[in-house]
């Protein structure tokens, strides 16, 4: 049918019209994308040049190297050692088992770690580098390069790893580092970047841990250019770490060595402290352990020997362990006394064998009694009666404020794992611990150093350096920071008279040096050397009266556990008290025979600077000794390297 003129006419305007919204659309579209590109191109370039940035370029860390920890002379005791390893990437490699059997056929690979190693082989991506083997020597890696082509994705590598080349002797002090956990991790708020690396190691006791910070370090930063799949393809800059603080002990490595050894085969401490300065020369205890077992990860079997071992090498009887100080504590009691006005130093007391009070008998050691006993008599022969005596007018109270002044049940603020106050019993601490009020029975518990009362080795050594200086003389472990040093604060006198001093003081030379001193067999006989000091037997069991009426069972015929503990404590020269010391031989019996003959070794040896001579010796024990020191196993004293390395 044909369109009329008037039908085409309007069909061509509507044409028209929808051409024009249509042509109006398109230009709107254009403007509105290229009002997009534009704004994403200039207004946002920044931010997406950043992105893209991101994209290319990633940031990792660079761990630093860690402080390295010297004896007082300068002879390193906690080291970085370079540690040679062998690394995987699985991607890399066409057939895991086959290339871990030729590598089998060139180095020896720990089976336990192998297997580990595997784990996290294909646990983690496919292009992370996981360690195979470490602490290789150098022909290992040689030998993994040269065969480099029929190892593909196998690859030699070089780091640093924590070594302890004096080994057990600083153990207990130094401590040790491990990985990082996630209990270690829990208990930190804002941890360190640095330990979410894998295996990033950190101090788990001792010093290590306690000094973490200083020790730690600061970590670099490198920037990596990576492709999509996050691969390393080149490095593009670094910033360099900052190696932690280097650590000057006040331990003497050579005397720390000799007393180990000494305590060998006994389960004791010893404490060795400086009276002017406060320095701690030696803190040993026996048995003790390896720290570099530690390092890597210890095996179960290795962990379970040392968990098992009734003498427990994994515990630093020098700061953790407590005791009953026995006769050790007399002379806080004759300071108290004299402080109070208790007893005059000449004033007597009879001592049948016993003391009855409360309707009960509080007996000496000595079962026929000493007699007639002054001051200087009973602390010379122990006589438990005087004490007994003595703080019975004393009163705890006045006993316990002056042991506080000696540093006993005090917490001493050393960089060291799980040190413990001790216990200085009162009434307000009965009434604060036990909700109970003080009998007066127990004051003359305590009076011999039994009862409630502990101190630790540390406690009972700074309580020697404070008698014979006069002084509140301040243990201290670190000598200094960096080369350093820290310097040493005058210490403050006591608030005990000089004169009681000159009594407990005389009448400890007489234990020592006396012809009824308890110490007399270990007395030295060196001109300008002779030692004060003062015997102690800590009971661990009671005496009933039925086995006291029969006669108490001798140490040697009761089981190790259920013996007495041996205590000495000692100062020397006597005229010029330059160290002090306090030996705790655990279930040792007597503190005459277990504890008083290595700490008199132990003291010479810090007197004379190393193994003492035999004329310091009295002449009857000179041939023991000779054959003792020629058993002892020794290291030579180290000298300190030249230019001392961070490797």
């Amino acid at each position: 049918m044909k369109r009329s003129p008037k039908d085409t006419e309007a069909s061509a305007g509507l044409i028209t019209r929808r051409g024009l919204v249509l042509g109006g659309a398109q230009l709107g579209f254009m403007g509105l994308l290229g009002w997009r590109m534009r704004h994403m191109q200039v207004t946002e370039a920044d931010n997406y040049r950043l992105l893209a940035e991101e994209n290319r370029i990633n940031m990792r860390l660079i761990p630093p190297s860690r402080g390295i920890i010297f004896d007082r002379n300068g002879v390193p005791v906690a080291t970085n050692t370079q540690n040679y390893r062998i690394v995987i990437v699985r991607e890399d490699v066409p057939d895991v088992d086959e290339t871990i059997a030729k590598l089998r056929r060139l180095v020896k690979l720990d089976e336990d770690e192998l297997e580990k190693a595997l784990r996290e082989l294909y646990r983690r991506s496919p292009f992370v580098p996981v360690t195979l083997a470490d602490r290789l020597t150098w022909e290992d890696v040689a030998e993994v390069s040269v065969n480099a082509p029929a190892l593909p994705g196998v690859t030699p590598d070089v780091g640093l790893s924590r070594e302890y080349p004096l080994g057990e002797d600083f153990a207990h002090i130094v401590g040790y580092v491990g990985p990082v956990s996630d209990y270690d991790l829990s208990k930190l708020e804002d941890p360190d970047p640095l330990l979410q690396i894998p295996k990033f190691q950190i101090g788990k006791v001792g010093v290590e841990t306690k000094l973490e910070g200083e020790l730690r370090g600061r970590a670099g930063t490198k920037q990596i250019e990576v492709n999509a799949a996050g691969r390393v393809m080149r490095e593009l800059g670094r910033e360099e770490f900052t190696p932690g603080q280097d650590l000057q002990l006040t331990i003497d490595h050579g005397l720390q060595n000799y007393a180990q050894a000494r305590l060998a085969n006994e389960s004791a401490g010893a404490v060795v402290i400086d009276i002017e300065t406060g320095d701690l020369l030696a803190m040993a205890s026996a048995p003790s352990f390896d720290p570099d077992l530690f390092v890597r990860g210890i095996s179960t079997k290795d962990y379970r020997s040392l968990t098992e071992n009734k003498y427990r090498p994994l515990f630093n009887k020098t700061v953790q362990g407590l005791y009953p100080p026995a006769s050790t504590f007399k002379m806080m009691t004759s300071l108290a006394a004299l402080r109070t006005n208790s007893i005059g130093p000449k004033e007597t007391v009879w001592c049948p064998g016993y003391l009855s009070f409360g309707g009960r008998r509080f007996h000496c050691w000595k079962r026929g009694g000493h007699g007639w006993v002054d001051m200087d008599k009973a602390i010379t022969q122990s006589c438990d009666v005087y004490f007994y005596e003595a703080a019975q007018r004393t009163g705890i109270d006045p006993l316990a404020e002056l042991c506080h002044e000696f540093g006993l049940g005090e917490r001493h603020d050393l960089p060291m794992s799980a040190i413990r106050p001790g216990i200085v019993p009162s009434t307000k601490w009965k009434a604060q611990a036990r909700g109970e009020q003080w009998f007066p029975g127990e004051t003359l518990n305590t009076s011999i150093g039994q009862g409630d009362v502990l101190a630790s080795p540390l406690q009972l050594a700074l309580m020697t350096a404070r008698i014979a200086s006069g002084k509140q003389v301040t243990p201290r472990l670190v000598k200094s920071v960096n080369g350093v040093e820290i310097p040493v604060e005058s210490a403050p006198a006591l608030n005990v008279s000089n004169a009681h001093l000159n009594v407990v003081r005389r009448a400890m030379y007489n234990v020592s040096n006396g012809s009824r001193g308890t110490a007399r067999r270990s007395r030295i006989v060196a001109e300008g050397l002779e030692m004060a000091g003062k015997t102690g037997t800590s009971q661990v069991r009671n005496i009933t009266a039925a086995e006291r009426a029969r006669g108490v069972t001798r140490n040697d015929q009761l089981p190790w556990e259920r013996r007495d503990h041996g205590l000495f404590v000692a100062y020397a020269p006597f005229d010029k008290p330059k160290y002090a010391i306090a030996v705790v031989v655990e279930h040792g019996g007597g503190g005459s025979s277990a504890a008083a003959p290595p700490a008199r070794d132990i003291l010479l040896y810090a007197l004379y600077g190393d193994v003492p001579p035999l004329e310091a010796y009295p002449s009857d024990q000179r041939e023991r000794i000779r054959t003792m020191h020629e058993e002892l196993v020794l290291r030579p004293r180290q000298q300190p390297p030249k230019s001392p390395s961070r490797a």
